[in-house]
């Protein structure tokens, strides 16, 4: 998926490849842009070509072709340390000799300021995440949450107008990576920051970004907020990878307006939305998002379709149910229910009726 050249862009990829052997592309014909403050996520397998957009754009990859724009510059011809971007990697990148103080100078004397606009700016910065009394102390004596901090607060000391980060929080436990992620975003939407920001993570991109941009074999397969991300994949790559997704194997058989009907493997009839099919007796994947199945009869919606299904496991995890079923010849079909006083517990080898709305079906590419 391309899209144009805004007038607002701050960030620019302008029909962008890149290739290191001359013949495979592993960016192609990439357009995109982002309007200023904007935290936009990279996300996407490894190999997908989400890295080597980050590594273009700060420089240390040159295009093969296309032109990327900064503020409305090219700035494909201009060396790294020169176009005023802020980096945060995954392995930090502290000097170990070096005091923190130091390490957040360092980008400062790069740049030739003055040693009491060095110390007012490294001094604003480590308060900034919160690391104001570990100035004197080296990398080796901080915790990795603490480094991560500190490798976020050299990229903001010199006051870039944009920040790259590539998998910053790859290297931190869970519960860690979670709190930092509230404080990134936090962050960049108090200083105004624009962030680009690289993970193969789906949660770490739906919770920290603005908008999405799901990468795979070098293209963009979607560009749009987490929500809509979500809630209409627009192929069966984005409909897999983000998020939990229940899918059935069908084809075509009528296309009506918004609704399609789709013959499932085993027979059995199903009405959906058509997202990217278009012809009859054209191969299709249904794809139905979990906690948009209900079993309870009395919480079905009218008009819900409803199938035949066999309880194969039943998972309490606290604040939900998760139960997986045979349906239409799929073993691995899921469906989440909240934990509430009138919600079904079921027992393997049950048989059950399950439903969904058309509008939460959506009848996509078959790979």
């Amino acid at each position: 998926m391309a899209e144009s050249s805004g007038i607002d862009a701050f960030v620019e990829f302008e029909r962008v490849q890149k290739s290191y052997d001359g013949e495979t592309l592993v960016v192609k014909d990439l357009n995109l842009s982002m309007p200023k403050g904007e935290f936009l996520t990279m996300l996407g397998p490894s190999g997908s070509g989400k890295t080597t957009c980050l590594m273009m754009l700060a420089g240390f990859e040159t295009a093969t072709h296309g032109d990327i724009r900064l503020d409305g510059t090219s700035i494909n011809n201009i060396p790294p340390h020169k176009r005023g971007i802020g980096m945060v990697f995954q392995n930090y990148a502290l000097f170990p000799h070096m005091t923190i103080a130091e390490n957040l100078s360092f980008p400062l004397e790069v740049r030739k300021i003055g040693k009491s606009d060095r110390e007012a700016k490294v001094k604003r910065a480590l308060d900034m995440v919160e690391m104001g009394d570990f100035g004197g102390r080296r990398p080796a004596q901080l915790s990795g949450g603490q480094q991560q901090r500190i490798a976020l607060a050299r990229a903001l000391v010199f006051e870039p107008e944009l920040v790259l980060m590539d998998e910053p929080l790859g290297a931190l436990d869970k519960q860690l990576r979670e709190k930092m992620q509230f404080e990134i975003t936090d962050l960049a939407h108090r200083l105004g920051i624009t962030v680009v920001y690289v993970t193969h993570d789906q949660t770490e991109a739906l919770t920290m970004s603005d908008r999405v941009a799901v990468f795979n074999d070098g293209r963009i397969q979607q560009l749009a907020p987490p929500d809509l991300l979500y809630e209409e994949p627009e192929n069966s790559f984005v409909a897999q990878f983000i998020g939990e997704n229940n899918t059935l194997e069908g084809t075509i058989k009528e296309i009506n307006g918004g609704l399609a009907l789709v013959q499932l493997d085993d027979g059995e009839l199903i009405d959906c939305t058509p997202v990217n099919v278009s012809e009859i007796g054209e191969r299709t994947r249904v794809s139905i998002r979990p906690e948009r199945v209900e079993f309870n009869k009395e919480r079905m919606k009218e008009g819900a379709h409803t199938l035949k299904a066999e309880v194969l496991e039943f998972i309490y995890m606290g604040d939900i149910f998760r139960t997986r079923l045979r349906v239409a010849g799929n073993d691995d079909f899921v469906v989440k229910t909240r934990n509430a006083p009138d919600q079904v517990r079921l027992k393997p080898g049950e048989h059950v009726e399950i439903g969904w709305l058309p509008e939460d079906c959506r009848a996509l590419d078959a790979p």
